[in-house]
């Protein structure tokens, strides 16, 4: 029997002063690494806050590994991580403590919740600074605090909003070389990102989406093929079909 979809939204729509999500349809295999790209106000965030259950649809779907959302919320959510894009941890706590804590969160049997953050400091880097307190580590190193956080319990999926934004470039790429440890270990993971050139380099996959639909969706190489000929980048992809005119509807 064929693995279920890692996320399948259906017909998703939310509004706030005005329609954001308009039947938003998406669907996303297991064990890729997916970019979902959109300009400013697409509703890329909008997505994410209610795949994670945050927030609200006003209609349609979410399913993770065939569990829907909102009728079983605690399986979906025990199966997802979130990281937004800016890291939010305790600042007096120690990266030991802060991982203690959420461990019990999710009521993670302590052993193994105390191994698998000490497994998770020292592939990150940080097991020197385990007992010192967060409130001094710049951002890059409160992004790895938070990411070991939101893999203390294993998911299934990650889904992380603009994870390199304000990092410099060693820290980026350690942030970078995480992400894709994971899909090799199997898990899927979805990103937000502004810097095309990470999403043209890291992902197996990518969404477009603007005005809260579904504009395209694939490979870089497909996505080259409906923005018109050429070898282009993905930024110039990226540019030719979120422009007026220039995607298929």
């Amino acid at each position: 029997m064929n693995e279920p979809a890692a996320l399948r939204i259906t017909s998703l729509r939310k509004s706030f002063d005005k329609p954001v999500l308009r039947d938003l349809s998406l669907t996303i295999p297991p064990g890729q690494l997916y970019a979902l790209l959109g300009p400013n106000g697409a509703g890329k965030t909008t997505t994410l806050r209610i795949v994670t259950g945050l927030l609200g649809a006003d209609g349609g779907s979410v399913e993770i590994f065939g569990h829907n959302a909102a009728r079983e919320p605690l399986v979906a959510k025990a199966m997802t991580a979130w990281l937004p894009d800016e890291p939010m941890i305790y600042d007096k706590l120690t990266p030991v403590e802060y991982l203690a804590f959420v461990s019990g969160l999710w009521r993670m049997d302590p052993a193994e919740a105390q191994a698998e953050a000490e497994r998770l400091l020292r592939w990150l880097d940080l097991w020197d600074e385990r007992d010192t307190r967060c409130e001094g580590f710049s951002r890059g190193m409160k992004q790895k605090v938070a990411l070991a956080g939101a893999l203390i319990h294993k998911p299934r999926l990650l889904i992380l909003d603009e994870p390199l934004t304000g990092l410099d470039a060693t820290m980026a790429r350690s942030v970078k070389d995480a992400l894709r440890a994971q899909v090799d270990a199997g898990a899927t993971v979805i990103i937000t990102t502004h810097i095309l050139d990470v999403a043209e380099r890291m992902a197996d996959r990518i969404g477009i989406i603007a005005g809260g639909t579904l504009l395209a969706e694939g490979t870089l190489n497909e996505l080259r093929a409906l923005a018109g000929p050429g070898d282009a980048t993905l930024e110039d992809t990226f540019i030719r079909l979120t422009s007026p005119g220039g995607a298929p509807r």
